[in-house]
């Protein structure tokens, strides 16, 4: 229905669109002896529907038809934006030229609208896979329809950006295990085999107990997260979902798109997540960039045991980049990032340092690619019947990241017990949205929009946002 909700667009994954070819992960011609899954005419088929045709969504497809332990056939492409259809049909079909068979998507199944990611699950079968790669203020409507069709779903991150939406979250997710649906979520970094074991080895104690964290996601401005201020030829709400990096509502902004991915793998390493975050970011050199993000974010995250990770935010042009994940213990450190999210090259130091000369242990290389591993484990999950929701674990790294997002923007200590039990929700009635209708942010008078306020706006996040 609607575009593709990731911020890891410019950093070579957003390329897809352009090359119609992602790097890394099992040739699609691989031998497949998979069993019968469903009751459709084809039973060693698995159909998928894509419902948010951008730059993710369509990579997400891709990876989803190199799966090698199963079939699988996209019959079905919804979007609210007509390009972003025509665009995702055709990068797949050149992906996939040498087996067409996997990309069979007429006209009659592309759908568009604000109802099209209906039509989408609806030329499905129950048991077939939804990729739900829209703006995150829709999964909650998306995935409820999902359930409701008795479709498995692969959805990507962030899953919310508020406490009522992942309240509202978690509540289908016990309803698509009482279906016995399985749940993907886009937090690929889960199920690099690299990280596993690092994860395996930190738990093992190989570098003594965690005392600190850090973690880095600095780059210039990319996606829609920088946004000038809207032509008069586009509604506003339209304005919105094509820029949603920009508006918080849309997506929790920069900070939940682009940094969960961090915090995530780190409160992984940890095997815990942190109670409470302070923060503190700001906006720079804005000149005629209108959106509702900070230019920089420094949080300070506290575990239930005292120990902490300090993460580091930037967007901002000709600044040092930095995109990795390190994890401090009393007996060494270890790398969970090196730069980007593959290939990770993982390593282990007998000190803190991390000099060459340090290393204790490294996983070898070439990693497989976890965008295409997700997707392994999910056919695997579906094929032989095993339990397989990953929306709870989803919710918790979204409303941990949403809680170091309202410390910097309210200036104030926030714990998850306050972040999940807030109120304030950014877009009560995104179901209900129209092309023509109210978007759920206001601009000013002079275009640009309602930005957040450290030690101004402290009771709510945003109490400017509401409808």
């Amino acid at each position: 229905m609607l575009r593709s909700a990731n911020g890891d667009g410019e950093l070579a994954r957003r390329g897809f669109l352009k090359s119609a070819a992602v790097a890394g992960g099992v040739a699609a011609g691989a031998t497949l002896n998979a069993p019968a899954v469903h009751g459709q005419g084809t039973p060693d088929v698995i159909q998928v529907a894509l419902v948010g045709a951008g730059g993710r969504g369509t990579g997400a497809a891709n990876d989803a038809l190199h799966a090698d332990n199963a079939r699988l056939k996209v019959v079905a492409v919804a979007d609210v934006f007509p390009e972003n259809v025509a665009r995702s049909v055709k990068a797949l079909s050149n992906e996939h030229i040498d087996a067409p068979e996997k990309v069979d998507v007429p006209e009659e199944r592309q759908f568009v609208g604000f109802d099209a990611y209906k039509h989408a699950m609806d030329a499905l079968e129950p048991g077939d896979i939804v990729i739900l790669a829209t703006p995150l203020a829709f999964r909650w409507v998306h995935f409820e329809y999902a359930i409701e069709k008795g479709l498995n779903v692969f959805m990507e991150k962030p899953l919310t950006a508020d406490g009522p939406s992942s309240k509202r979250m978690l509540e289908l997710s016990a309803k698509a295990d009482e279906k016995n649906l399985k749940c993907g979520v886009g937090l690929m970094v889960r199920h690099c085999r690299g990280r596993q074991e690092l994860f395996k080895r930190i738990q093992d104690g190989k570098i003594g107990d965690i005392i600190m964290m850090r973690a880095y996601r600095m780059h210039g401005p990319i996606a829609s997260a920088f946004t000038k201020r809207r032509s008069d030829d586009m509604p506003e709400t339209m304005f919105q979902i094509k820029n949603f990096h920009s508006f918080l509502w849309a997506s929790g902004g920069c900070f939940s798109d682009f940094y969960i991915h961090q915090i995530d793998e780190t409160s992984w390493m940890k095997d815990a997540w942190p109670v409470k975050a302070q923060a503190l970011g700001g906006r720079h050199y804005r000149s005629d960039w209108i959106d509702q993000n900070f230019d920089t974010y420094a949080v300070e995250y506290t575990y239930p045991d005292g120990s902490k990770l300090f993460f580091d935010g930037r967007c901002m042009k000709g600044c040092r980049n930095d995109m990795s994940s390190t994890v401090h213990g009393s007996k060494g450190s270890a790398i969970v990032s090196t730069s980007g999210h593959t290939p990770g090259k993982v390593r282990i130091f007998q000190g803190q340092n991390q000099s060459r000369r340090e290393v204790a242990w490294a996983y070898p290389q070439p990693e497989k690619n976890p965008y295409r591993l997700e997707w392994t484990d999910l056919v695997d999950a579906i094929i032989h019947d095993k339990p397989y929701n990953e929306v709870p674990r989803g919710v918790q790294a979204s409303l941990v990241t949403s809680m170091g997002r309202m410390a910097a923007h309210t200036g104030q200590e926030i714990t998850l017990d306050q972040m999940l039990n807030c109120p304030h929700e950014f877009a009560p009635g995104v179901a209900e949205l129209t092309v023509d209708g109210p978007a759920p942010v206001i601009a000013n008078a002079d275009g640009s929009y309602p930005v957040p306020q450290p030690g101004i706006l402290r009771e709510a996040e945003y109490e400017l946002f509401d409808v």
